[in-house]
């Protein structure tokens, strides 16, 4: 039994006419009568009753014809579903975002998928620096991350999204919280103000830095203070940004970070305005150049459209 069969039963069936039925199916009545008597043939029954002035469907054919409906819109679906994941429109993308990425870019990233391609399913792994996620890229743990180039691994690909100046984090009862960002988290965004803290004035201060070596936000913050002329000391380190705050919030030191944090509220912690000359971090996608999902395609199509988010002002 063959869907072309159904097809033309269930339009016989339904019109109770096999010239109007083959109208519907644009084709000849010939080859439409020849291709029911093969399917009677093939289940050993009578599917019409067939008289000069109409066609009735026997009890057989009833019993066919709520089946074939549903036969037929399986098959209809089916073929829709896989034409959809081919082309990118429907699908799954496993997702890795490192710390601050997650609070400021991750729902821009998650927004713009949703309105233009809403069959996207999305899981995400966070709290990952880039060497992570460059591995789990490697590893095909996941498909595309929101990272801090630079990349390493020539296999994967990069597309900066956002340019970011570094904030320093502050415990509230540091006397440089008085110079805190008044609405650090909010409609402002964390602007600017007119003034900005020299980096060399925190020559003396302590230091919480992320631990893992190849952290590029710590090798930029470090990278700043030794233009300012002094090496920062760590006396306190931890793997993710939220552990960081905890423990400028705790009052143990002082932290150099992305702009992003401006969209992380924590209790105890202050955002000051530093200048820290040219050094800035970027935030990227990545993916595995060699990865021919459509889905990555359609997805990287629509998170690549826009121009740089320069945050360095």
């Amino acid at each position: 039994m063959e869907t072309r069969q159904l097809r033309y039963f269930v339009a016989v069936a339904e019109t109770r006419h096999f010239g109007r039925a083959a109208e519907r199916l644009h084709i000849a009545q010939s080859p439409l009568s020849q291709a029911i008597r093969q399917l009677e043939a093939q289940l050993g029954a009578p599917l019409f009753e067939r008289t000069t002035r109409r066609v009735d469907l026997t009890a057989a054919g009833e019993a066919l014809l709520g089946e074939a409906v549903r036969i037929l819109a399986s098959v209809d679906a089916a073929r829709d579903q896989v034409a959809h994941v081919a082309a990118g429109a429907l699908g799954q993308l496993r997702v890795g975002a490192t710390g601050l990425a997650t609070y400021r870019h991750v729902p821009d990233l998650v927004r713009r998928l949703a309105a233009e391609l809403p069959g996207m399913a999305l899981t995400f792994t966070t709290e990952l620096l880039t060497p992570g996620l460059a591995a789990a890229l490697a590893d095909h743990r996941i498909d595309l991350a929101v990272l801090r180039p630079p990349v390493a691994d020539p296999a994967i690909a990069t597309h900066v999204l956002a340019r970011e100046r570094l904030v320093l984090a502050v415990p509230d009862a540091h006397p440089l919280g008085s110079e805190g960002l008044p609405d650090a988290v909010g409609g402002s965004e964390g602007r600017p103000r007119s003034t900005r803290l020299a980096l060399a004035d925190l020559a003396d201060e302590d230091f919480v830095v992320y631990a893992p070596p190849g952290s590029v936000v710590g090798e930029a913050a470090a990278r700043a203070c030794r233009a300012a002329g002094f090496s920062p000391r760590a006396t306190h380190s931890a793997d993710q940004t939220s552990i960081v705050l905890a423990l400028v919030a705790a009052g143990v030191g002082v932290a150099l970070l992305p702009s992003s944090v401006l969209a992380v509220a924590v209790a105890g912690v202050r955002y000051v305005e530093v200048d820290a000359g040219p050094v800035t971090t970027d935030v990227a996608l990545a993916w595995r150049r060699d990865d021919a999902s459509p889905a990555l395609a359609r997805a990287l199509r629509v998170l690549c459209r826009s121009e740089i988010d320069e945050d360095i002002a």
